[in-house]
């Protein structure tokens, strides 16, 4: 057995201690317009720092080991339960959003850590199904249903046990405002980040998705190369990653001010694509939907889905008593409850429940 004398141990606290700090430090070079994890506005229940870690890396860790999302990994991006081994899944799709957005954060000298904590936290909440699922939980449910929200309800209360994660309110805020509806993609219809990285994730989703979705519809055999819009195609890439790169680019040239390399002082810097570059995008995002999410084809198998769900939503509302019992803890409210299970499930998770309900 190793034994330490005194002074070893006091060194070695110091030194442990110190780590984060250099860390804070190191932060110090970022832009000033940067979140600095020093300066974090705090958890929803305070805790003592980490001695290794700044607060968004602590943030990051416990994502990426909670149970949601692994559960990522058998839940459907676009294509429900697809048997092909290369069809995006929403834990592939959240490494890419995590991988884009950090490549443009550390080129417009913002806090990456952040960025990074965002990107992995910001589909936890997403349904089986894909968007199916989503949209039936959303009629079915009064309030209403939006995977954003019940991503911060998966790290403020139901991972942990029913204590949450205690995340920082900069990654709870950029969790909660990464998504947009249908239209511009910088457009106002929802409300923005409050963080340049929260800004940076929303972009990095879409343009994670815009890319891989085109991809696992030319594999399923709906579109094919040939469909996609010519002008588009001419302005961003003729392949994915060639897409990729042109939007990154863009992003990094046109918000360039935000890296406060130049030295000059912007009011209100902001994360932005140039004209050209966002029209294509926003005609790529919307040959998707017309030929992609709303597709004849896939009715069949999208049925099925609402079925499920829907099969499940009113047959634990009825029968409350056999939910896990852990959900009978989380709300007082029985639909509720039902909400947070089922969005929960993987896709063959739902379809086990539903097979044993007949």
């Amino acid at each position: 057995m190793v034994r330490h004398s005194g002074r070893e141990i006091e060194a070695f606290v110091i030194r442990r201690f110190s780590i984060r700090q250099f860390s804070e430090e190191r932060e110090e070079s970022l832009s000033p317009y940067a979140v600095k994890s020093r300066f974090s506005k705090g958890r929803l229940r305070y805790e003592e720092p980490c001695p290794m870690r700044t607060a968004f890396q602590r943030d990051r860790d416990r994502i990426i080991h909670s149970k949601s999302f692994r559960r990522l990994k058998h839940k459907t991006q676009v294509f429900i339960a697809p048997l092909g081994d290369h069809y995006v899944t929403r834990l592939t799709h959240t490494l890419e959003v995590s991988q884009i957005g950090r490549t443009m954060a550390r080129a417009l000298n913002l806090n990456e850590d952040l960025t990074e904590a965002i990107a992995l936290g910001h589909d936890l909440g997403h349904t089986p199904f894909g968007h199916v699922g989503e949209d039936v939980l959303n009629e079915l449910f009064a309030p209403g249903f939006r995977h954003n929200e019940q991503s911060l309800r998966v790290v403020d209360l139901l991972e942990n046990d029913g204590h949450g994660l205690n995340l920082t309110l900069e990654v709870r805020e950029g969790i909660l405002n990464h998504s947009k509806s249908r239209g511009d993609v910088l457009g106002d219809e929802w409300t923005k980040a409050k963080t340049l990285e929260g800004e940076i994730v929303r972009m990095a989703d879409i343009f994670a998705y815009i890319n891989h979705d085109i991809g696992d519809a030319i594999r399923a055999g709906i579109i094919t190369e040939r469909d996609l819009p010519i002008g588009a195609v001419k302005t961003l890439g003729l392949s994915h990653s060639q897409r990729i790169n042109t939007m990154v680019g863009d992003i990094i040239d046109s918000s360039w001010a935000a890296s406060g390399y130049d030295k000059i002082e912007v009011e209100n810097p902001m994360i932005s694509m140039s004209p050209g570059i966002l029209a294509a995008t926003n005609e790529l995002r919307e040959f998707l939907f017309e030929r992609v999410y709303h597709i004849k084809s896939a009715e069949e198998e999208s049925e099925r889905a609402r079925d499920v769900v829907s099969h499940l939503y009113e047959y634990f509302t009825r029968h409350y008593e056999e939910l896990p019992p852990e959900y009978l803890t989380y709300s007082d409210d029985t639909e509720r409850r039902v909400v947070d299970y089922i969005a929960g499930m993987t896709d063959q998770y739902a379809l086990r429940i539903v097979d044993g309900l007949k």
